[in-house]
């Protein structure tokens, strides 16, 4: 996957014409060009920024069907989520796994609620079910969360969902849609919807932001998969158009594991908000989350509420020993849910549904709005399938319901700052041993090397120290301050493969680490 084959081909062929071109390098773009491109179209996808820049990194890093969606009464949503579920953890092995989660009950009766509630959920995954929910013990939750706070504690339940990491199933997504022939670009900014002398699209205009230079790109279809920003696309096809989507910021806090040193994660079942909270081992330390803000204004990097912050510290500490304080997070990061608008102006965000919208404009603009992570795989089959009648494209079959995403052909058992690479950690490890030098610790506290940087440029699209050290490694998310200790060499190996200048790697730095502040708690 690189960035210089599709600007080459886009130079040396600017009459081409594509079948699909899809604005937006999100979950659900990135779906739609894999879908496209193992059905035999030619597509190509175009991101203003960086692959899972937005919402699809910021994520609670679950495959799951919703247990409030259960709550709420969305059986459909609830039942379409865990069958994709359940292939999304078939065909994306190294990034996606089950994981046990703990309800604690500190009143009999709850037990019994949450117990029959969650029966359902298994009943509803079907054969993709990923193992039965069961009641156990204060002792036993006790075992499996050594420090849940244990006054009042008469029960719990043990329930089985799905965790990833999403910003790398993001990148496989990109380079299975690349390996099936499709063609994907980072910080390519679609500035101008093309439309024939009767009104209807037939490509975009996109600038590359690395040189300036402008392309006009014909295709049969333009799918917007903008996530939040879908109302900005639409606007450039129908300025009058009233918005679709109203944002709903979801915002995490990152704890050392010492908080929760559990593989087990903890379903808090209510909030004083109404709401579920999560607290995961993931990386090595503990995410928890999230919150439902309604947003007015949509961005690229949002941040976090001190409400928010508050909210998330006290209703976690309410079932540890240990209370957690603003001083304990080591990064947090707030994310956007591209929630589509619902008739009723006054409807709080947590009610309002996470099903998707498929829309198409007089045109021939085809928009997705709504849905959530999981579900990716199904929204982009039904995008495309309209998008096929939209564009008038000769009918091909979906396969993407047992499609190997790129890397789930090797998974590792032993568990390592590689193993989210799957079959490409070997092609990493080959690369230290042919340059010795690429091994090499970033940080002395984590495990990560100079070989992934090289590996992310050349084969990933890493394009600056952002890039790296907030999506193709986590660390950003995981330790703002040591990310932003790592910048600095990061920087440098990036000026060298990228060729680059000095002046380049210094402004890289500053850039990385303005960013990164806005990740650490004041």
């Amino acid at each position: 996957m690189r960035r210089g084959d599709t600007i080459r081909f886009l130079d040396e062929n600017p009459e081409h014409q594509w079948d699909v071109v899809i604005i937006g390098g999100g979950a659900t773009g990135l779906g739609i060009a894999m879908d496209a491109a193992s059905r035999g179209y030619q597509v190509l996808l175009l991101e203003q920024h960086d692959f899972a820049k937005a919402t699809s990194s910021r994520s609670t890093k679950l495959v799951h069907g919703g247990v409030r969606y259960l709550a709420q009464g969305d059986i459909k949503l609830v039942f379409e989520a865990l069958h994709e579920r359940g292939l999304l953890l078939q065909n994306a092995k190294h990034v996606a796994h089950d994981l046990l989660f703990v309800v604690p009950s500190y009143h009999w009766w709850d037990s019994l609620f949450y117990a029959v509630g969650l029966k359902m959920y298994d009943l509803l995954s079907g054969k993709l079910s990923l193992g039965a929910s069961k009641l156990i013990g204060s002792k036993k939750v006790s075992l499996v969360l050594p420090t849940i706070e244990r006054k009042g504690l008469t029960s719990g339940i043990i329930y089985h969902d799905g965790q990833f990491d999403d910003v790398r199933l993001a990148i496989n997504i990109a380079q299975t849609a690349t390996e099936k022939g499709g063609r994907v670009l980072n910080y390519m900014q679609v500035r101008t919807l093309l439309k024939d002398k009767g009104g209807k699209i037939n490509g975009v205009e996109a600038a590359d932001l690395e040189t300036g230079k402008t392309y006009s790109l014909r295709s049969k279809v333009v799918v917007n998969a903008t996530g939040v920003f879908v109302d900005q696309v639409m606007s450039m096809d129908d300025r009058g158009k009233p918005a679709m989507v109203r944002p709903s910021q979801g915002t995490h806090l990152v704890l050392d594991r010492s908080f929760m040193p559990s593989d087990h994660a903890l379903m808090i079942p209510k909030t004083s908000d109404g709401r579920v909270l999560f607290a995961i081992p993931w990386h090595g330390k503990l995410l928890v989350g999230t919150t439902d803000t309604p947003i007015n204004e949509s961005s690229l990097e949002p941040r976090a509420l001190e409400e928010e912050v508050a909210f998330i510290l006290s209703n976690f500490g309410q079932y540890v020993q240990r209370k957690p304080t603003k001083k304990d997070v080591l990064s947090v990061f707030s994310g956007l849910r591209p929630l589509a608008r619902p008739s009723g102006e006054n409807k709080n965000t947590k009610e309002i549904s996470r099903n998707h919208k498929i829309l198409v404009s007089a045109s021939g603009l085809v928009t997705i709005i709504g849905g959530k992570w999981t579900t990716f795989r199904k929204m982009a089959e039904e995008t495309l399938d309209e998008a096929i009648k939209v564009g008038k494209l000769a009918p091909e079959t979906c396969v993407t319901h047992h499609l190997a995403i790129h890397g789930s052909d090797k998974v590792s058992k032993r568990k390592s700052m590689l193993s989210v690479y799957g079959s490409d950690a070997d092609k990493i490890l080959a690369l230290m041993e042919q340059q010795p030098a690429l091994s090499e610790k970033l940080h002395a506290n984590y495990d990560y090397v100079k070989a992934q940087v090289v590996w992310a440029v050349h084969n990933e699209m890493a394009r600056t120290v952002e890039d790296f050290l907030a999506r193709r490694i986590r660390i950003l998310f995981l330790d703002a301050r040591a990310a932003i200790a790592m910048a600095p060499l990061v920087a440098e190996v990036l000026r060298a493969e990228l060729v680059k200048d000095e002046s380049w790697k210094m402004s890289q730095i500053a850039a990385f680490e303005e960013l990164a502040r806005g990740y650490l708690l004041p």
